[in-house]
C-alpha cells in the first residue's frame, strides 16, 4: 500500500509542478490509480496537509472536487497564522516535525536549526506527565515559529 500512496503522491505533485495548486475529482483518480477513493483520501490526509504546506479544500456531490493549494513562502504572515491555526491548544510529535521539515523546504530555517528544533519536540524531551506533553510541544513550537518569521521579516533567512 505504501507503494501506491508514494505513487499517487508523485502523480499529484506532478500535476502542480508548475502552478501552486491543482484540481482534482476523487473518484476519477481512484479509477485511475485502480483503487478505492478512501485510498485518495488517506494520501491527501497524511501526505497534502496543513503540517506539510498544504491547503485541501472540497466540495462534495456531483460537481465535487478537491483543490490542493501548495502554501507558498511569497505570503509569510499567511503562513504563520495559518500554522499557528493548526497547532491550536496542543501538537503531536510527528505533527510538529512535519512543520519543522516543512520550514527546512521553504529555507525558512537552516538544517542545523530544523535539527535543534525537533530535538525540542521529542517525546523524551519533554519531562512531564503524557497527558502535558502536547500541550508544552504546542507552547515550545509556536514560540520558535514566530521568531523565525520575525527573522524571515528581517532577512535573515536561512
Amino acid at each position: 500500500m505504501a507503494q501506491l500512496s508514494d505513487n499517487i503522491e508523485k502523480f499529484i505533485k506532478d500535476l502542480m509542478e508548475e502552478g501552486t495548486q491543482v484540481e482534482l475529482r476523487r473518484n476519477e483518480l481512484a479509477q485511475h490509480f485502480g483503487c478505492a477513493p478512501s485510498q485518495i483520501n488517506y494520501v491527501l490526509a497524511t501526505r497534502f496537509s496543513i503540517n506539510h504546506g498544504y491547503v485541501i479544500e472540497s466540495r462534495r456531490g456531483g460537481g465535487g472536487y478537491v483543490r490542493i493549494v501548495r502554501m507558498c513562502q511569497r505570503n509569510e504572515d499567511n503562513l504563520l497564522s495559518v500554522l499557528m491555526n493548526q497547532i491550536g491548544g496542543e501538537i503531536d510529535e510527528e505533527s510538529a516535525v512535519a512543520i519543522i521539515k516543512h520550514l527546512l523546504d521553504l529555507q525558512l530555517v537552516t538544517r542545523n536549526e530544523a535539527l535543534i528544533m525537533r530535538s525540542a519536540m521529542q517525546q523524551d524531551a519533554l519531562a512531564l506527565p503524557v497527558s502535558a506533553k502536547n500541550v508544552l510541544r504546542a507552547s515550545v513550537l509556536k514560540s520558535m515559529l514566530k521568531q523565525v518569521f520575525r527573522n524571515a521579516q528581517r532577512g535573515d533567512k536561512a
